[in-house]
């Protein structure tokens, strides 16, 4: 069941620098999943489309809902004895984090351009 649910993750990931390497970039995109990260000095620029490039900005806001999750709502855990267990738990945590009165949000719109932007 597991296999099954891994091959239909698509999208996109956004990272930090320390994640840059082709080869991870090339087994991701494989797989369906485009690696998004900075530059490091002495890089090449990639061109990127301008919604990833401003979603890669936003990564802070993500980070503080990751956080809210982990340590508020107790998502995180290691010693899950069965995949439901692991999907139980994950589930219930976002069910209390959708009662939360306040939640950090991104405001974006999304227009359909074929615009890149030069990172």
């Amino acid at each position: 069941m597991t296999q099954s649910f891994l091959k239909k993750i698509k999208g996109k990931l956004y990272a930090d620098k320390g994640y840059i390497s082709a080869k991870l970039t090339q087994l991701l995109f494989v797989d369906g999943v485009q690696l998004i990260t900075g530059i490091r000095d002495k890089m090449k620029n990639c061109l990127l489309e301008l919604k990833d490039k401003i979603l890669f900005r936003k990564r802070s806001v993500i980070e503080t809902i990751n956080d809210e999750l982990k340590n508020i709502c107790q998502v995180e855990h290691s010693r899950h004895r069965c995949f439901q267990n692991f999907i139980a738990n994950l589930i219930s945590g976002l069910i209390a984090y959708s009662f939360f009165p306040k939640k950090p949000a991104i405001k974006f719109d999304v227009e359909s351009t074929n615009q890149l932007a030069i990172y």
